[in-house]
């Protein structure tokens, strides 16, 4: 069985999860529970293909020609991109390429300058 806290209004040892929230039966008090520990687990930690760690608001270089899905247009080679936002899913990175517009690109074909 899960030790889950007293509730720090009554100090009722019946507390139990709904989700997110832990809740007092007893006194009707919900709070969350915040561990450092899943906040660090939480968040994913995004490298480029030399292995450094990518965050938000940097710029990066493409290293590889990258087809546009839909479009007979290339993503060059050394093409620079400024000011990426970090993203979940299949593709790492949100940004804005000059001549391209808004685009998605994976982690793996980018390098940090």
């Amino acid at each position: 069985m899960v030790d889950l806290p007293n509730c720090p209004k009554c100090n009722s040892e019946y507390t139990y999860e709904d989700g997110s929230l832990l809740i007092c039966p007893e006194c009707g008090h919900e709070w969350t529970l915040k561990l450092e520990t899943q906040n660090s687990e939480d968040k994913k930690i995004i490298k480029d293909a030399n292995g450094n760690v990518l965050n938000d608001g940097d710029s990066v270089t493409v290293i590889k020609d990258l087809k546009v899905k839909g479009s007979a247009s290339v993503i060059k080679i050394g093409t620079k991109v400024k000011n990426i936002r970090l993203v979940d899913g299949d593709h790492d990175i949100d940004c804005k390429i000059d001549g391209f517009g808004a685009m998605k690109l994976k982690s793996e074909f980018v390098k940090k300058v």
